[in-house]
């Protein structure tokens, strides 16, 4: 019986068995940041293109709720030093506005 890996992902960050290193600058400002930056760059292409606005913001917010997981799985963690939750914020706030 295979389990499936994308919630063997969630919950290992989630349930805070992934530590807390890794956690934040692999997951959250490496592969987070990576994934915010193509989104960006894809919103301003739309935008070039003259694509509806609406659909621009929508792919530019697209990758929010995985950021919001991130963020939320770092404040979860039991090891997580407050320097990193409140860069976790921070981060969070310039996905966001980015």
């Amino acid at each position: 019986m295979s389990t499936n890996p994308i919630a063997t992902y969630v919950a290992q960050r989630w349930y805070g068995h992934t530590p807390v290193w890794l956690l934040f600058w692999r997951d959250l400002l490496g592969v987070g940041t990576l994934i915010n930056m193509v989104f960006v760059f894809v919103t301003l292409l739309l935008y070039a293109k003259r694509v509806e606005p609406a659909w621009a913001m929508a792919v530019h917010l697209a990758p929010l709720p995985f950021n919001l997981f991130l963020v939320g799985a770092v404040w979860r963690h039991r090891a997580a030093p407050t320097w990193a939750k409140a860069t976790a914020l921070g981060w969070l706030g310039l996905t966001v506005v980015g």
